[in-house]
């Protein structure tokens, strides 16, 4: 029984208050998951979100919102989740090994460590500049990659900040990417129960290269715009491919420590908001840690059952 509940168009004059307040509260959590956006990105962004809402509002009218699956939008869900899980086990040995050392190095930073990196609320800034100074000290040539691009089309200009590792080898190099607050960009209204878990099943942190990453991002898109169309609601620019690309894909800079003037002067009541976010982060990782803990021995039989099964096809075709 799919279990649904009446939303008011925002076009009723009575419920005017409520709309605006309900678009506030929408651009504030479109800010909150963007850690580390400029306050010039974040204009731009409660610009278009204000925009969109303001054109779109009202578009599914009095259309009931069911948090069940339609079975034609569940069995599309079903095949993306699918490819999503087939895409989480494409790596190699040296992405497995940089990903249980960063998780180590994450949970082992303390809300002290964030007083002595950077000064003033920093949307969490300081969670990647302590994280970059560890794998630095372990080894690693890591840095925090500052993006930053232009508005064009439907596509607004901001910017992003996430970490890269650069991987040495053969005399080639490979370019790692490491985001810590992976599922924030891909979270929408009113999702479906199967895109919720679809959602969960992402990384917490998000290792790994760019092509693989691009191949997440179009999964992702096509999930969120299949879970919305089940409640014929408009797919939202800030969810758009060309959006999130930009993210990652946008020019560049690579720092390993925060600008000195960011340093100066630090208090533990600035890094009060980034406290909370590296709680979070550490308890999601935790959480995701033990699921898997939790789930290897099953993984373990299938591997060896699916062994057998070869062993046991190879021996019937020689007979």
């Amino acid at each position: 029984m799919m279990e649904c509940s009446v939303w008011v168009a925002a076009g009723d004059h009575q419920n005017n208050t409520n709309s605006k307040n309900n678009n506030n509260n929408i651009i504030d959590n479109e800010n909150n998951n963007l850690w580390g956006f400029s306050h010039e990105s974040e204009h731009d962004l409660a610009l278009m979100v204000s925009d969109f809402l303001e054109n779109n509002g009202g578009s599914a009218g009095g259309d009931s919102w069911c948090s069940s699956d339609s079975e034609s939008g569940f069995s599309d869900l079903i095949h993306l989740a699918d490819k999503i899980s087939y895409n989480r086990h494409l790596v190699g040995q040296y992405e497995i090994d940089l990903l249980s050392v960063v998780h180590s190095l994450i949970l082992s930073i303390s809300e002290t460590d964030l007083h002595f990196v950077k000064s003033g609320p920093c949307n969490a800034s300081c969670i990647r500049y302590s994280l970059v100074k560890l794998l630095r000290l372990s080894g690693y040539d890591a840095a925090v990659c500052a993006s930053r691009w232009q508005g064009s089309g439907k596509v607004p200009g901001g910017d992003h900040e996430y970490i890269d590792v650069i991987n040495y080898k053969n005399g080639s190099s490979e370019r790692l990417i490491i985001d810590i607050d992976f599922r924030s960009h891909f979270e929408i209204a009113r999702a479906v129960d199967s895109y919720d878990r679809i959602l969960d099943s992402l990384p917490v942190v998000y290792l790994g290269s760019l092509t693989r990453l691009k191949q997440l991002l179009q999964l992702m898109v096509e999930a969120a715009r299949t879970s919305l169309k089940q409640n014929s609601m408009p797919f939202p620019p800030w969810r758009s491919l060309a959006y999130l690309q930009a993210k990652w894909y946008s020019s560049y800079q690579r720092q390993f420590t925060p600008d000195e003037q960011d340093v100066i002067g630090n208090s533990s009541s600035d890094h009060k908001q980034c406290n909370g976010h590296l709680r979070r982060l550490q308890s999601s990782l935790q959480s995701e840690l033990e699921a898997e803990r939790l789930l290897k021995p099953i993984n373990i039989d299938s591997n060896r059952r699916l062994k057998l099964d070869r062993r046991r096809h190879s021996s019937f075709r020689a007979l």
